[in-house]
């Protein structure tokens, strides 16, 4: 095993990129601006400079590097291949393979949910195990999945898309992806604040009020937080029927609510989930926003 290893998150506004030892040890870390212009045709050119003034700077042989892994918004196959990160511009390339010709080190992509998973795995919250499901809850809510220790990805890349999930086949109105009743469109910060929204006719309010009036006993917003919990919590047991994971990770903008979030969660699990998966531990993230680059390397190191 060489010495170094580079590891990017690629978000549609920023790009993450961690400078790490192949032991674990984050060195260095630094963001650049992602370029969407022209379809994201200049964000592999900006990430490939980034990592080579990297080098110059800090006076690494290129011999004595593993190589970088990158995490992508978007559905990628084990060769590297994406298909369409619509907020990016891309369509369907090898990310993997153009990346390695415009740095000359070896090159492995992931989608970004899966590769905070395998970081939380690796130097987070679900360290030491080994089949695990992590809940990226923010805006919208991704998934990823880990069985015996290899992240589960499907045959494009699919795999783990966990806030597509029907919840609500009365629903109405469309979710981003296009269909209705995603799990997104009620457990997402922008799912709860819709919920208020019809509920409670409140139109100015945030996901973090509504959590703060819970703990602070408004019952209105604990019914909000519990009809989260419901819909989190029975589609985590569906994905837990057909996984049986040791421990789920939830992580992501809301997962800062904290202990209220986990416990209305793991309530409804508890009642939905087949009596062998039910007993999956739940837990907070720790590794925050540097998950995708803890786990972008890992996949590199593997």
């Amino acid at each position: 095993m060489k010495e170094y290893g580079f590891g990017v998150d690629l978000g549609g506004t920023t790009c993450k990129i961690g400078l790490f030892k192949t032991n674990g040890e984050l060195l260095d870390k630094w963001e650049i601006k992602t370029n969407t212009e022209n379809n994201g045709a200049f964000i592999l050119d900006d990430i490939a400079n980034a990592i080579e003034a990297k080098i110059s700077t800090s006076q690494i042989d290129k011999a004595d590097i593993e190589g970088i892994g990158i995490g992508v918004p978007g559905p990628v196959t084990a060769d590297g291949t994406v298909y369409k990160c619509v907020n990016l511009g891309w369509g369907v390339f090898n990310v993997a393979k153009e990346l390695s010709d415009k740095t000359g080190l070896k090159v492995k992509a992931g989608n970004d949910a899966n590769i905070a998973a395998l970081g939380e795995m690796w130097q987070g919250a679900a360290k030491g195990y080994s089949n695990i499901v992590m809940a990226t809850i923010g805006t919208g809510i991704g998934g990823g999945i880990i069985v015996n220790g290899q992240i589960i990805s499907g045959s494009k890349g699919g795999a783990g898309e966990i806030g597509h999930i029907c919840v609500n086949k009365d629903e109405t109105e469309k979710c981003s992806c296009g269909k209705t009743g995603c799990l997104e469109q009620y457990a997402s910060a922008t799912g709860i604040v819709r919920m208020a929204k019809e509920k409670l006719h409140r139109y100015d309010i945030t996901a973090k009020d509504i959590f703060d009036e819970a703990k602070a006993g408004d019952a209105s917003a604990n019914e909000l937080i519990n009809q989260l919990g419901e819909f989190l919590g029975t589609a985590l047991a569906s994905v837990a029927n057909v996984t049986n994971p040791q421990i789920f990770v939830i992580g992501g903008g809301v997962s800062k609510a904290g202990k209220i979030l986990i416990d209305a969660t793991e309530h409804h699990f508890r009642k939905q989930a087949f009596h062998i998966c039910s007993d999956a531990r739940f837990v907070l993230a720790k590794l925050g926003n540097d998950a995708g680059i803890y786990g972008s390397v890992q996949l590199i190191l593997e």
